[in-house]
């Protein structure tokens, strides 16, 4: 029997000017989660959105907010964005000195704490961390950009995450962003993902939000097991 994936369209894909319209229609089509991805122009070359966004669209939805930092120094932002309405917030290991700490901040404040990981980051570096996390987000692209090319090597690499938190007796899920569409939820689920990231391939499909999720859940559920 195929696992539960849980599907968690990114609104950096939304439409701007009806973003309250759009998460509703997410919500109304069994999206598991909002993702929100938080740029600052210093970690990564775009600027998007900051904690009073967050608290003006919470009351939109009751789905929970997996808000994605994409900055430098997140550390000064956790609070922030934990009053603001997250309910997952995942900083980069690649923007602190001491994951740990900021995970553990995050923890402290009633929030699921995440950990993301790029492309050209190995998985070791964020092993010494997988028993304080609630998740952790290997990057399918380099972040900064909606609408790029999935990258394949990600695979092996929540292939190698899964494998440690059987081999650890540890709960946290995986989470894979970048590039997510029908045509790879397959293989990410089969390699061990538990959430996928959509944006461009929810909110700018011809199948329409729902359709859409109902194809990238269908087609990773039939490879989840």
């Amino acid at each position: 029997m195929s696992r539960r994936v849980k599907i968690a369209p990114s609104i950096l894909s939304a439409d701007f000017c009806k973003l309250a319209q759009d998460i509703r229609a997410i919500e109304a089509a069994g999206a598991d989660l909002v993702h929100i991805d938080v740029m600052d122009g210093r970690f990564v070359p775009n600027i998007t959105i900051g904690p009073c966004v967050v608290q003006s669209i919470r009351p939109c939805t009751k789905v929970p907010f997996d808000v994605h930092l994409m900055i430098a120094e997140p550390e000064k932002y956790i609070r922030d964005f934990a009053s603001a309405g997250a309910d997952i917030i995942t900083i980069h290991l690649e923007a602190v000195d001491d994951p740990l700490k900021g995970l553990q901040e995050i923890r402290g404040l009633g929030k699921k704490a995440g950990l993301s990981i790029n492309p050209d980051t190995p998985l070791s570096e964020a092993t010494p961390y997988l028993d304080s996390l609630d998740l952790l987000l290997v990057m399918s692209v380099f972040p900064g950009f909606a609408g790029q090319r999935f990258m394949p090597e990600a695979l092996a690499k929540m292939d190698d995450a899964r494998a440690q938190r059987e081999r650890l007796g540890l709960s946290f899920e995986i989470e894979i962003d970048g590039g997510i569409s029908e045509k790879n939820a397959g293989q990410a689920a089969e390699a061990g993902a538990d959430i996928l990231v959509a944006g461009s391939a929810v909110f700018k499909s011809p199948l329409g939000v729902r359709g859409a999720i109902d194809a990238i859940r269908g087609a990773a559920e039939r490879h989840a097991f």
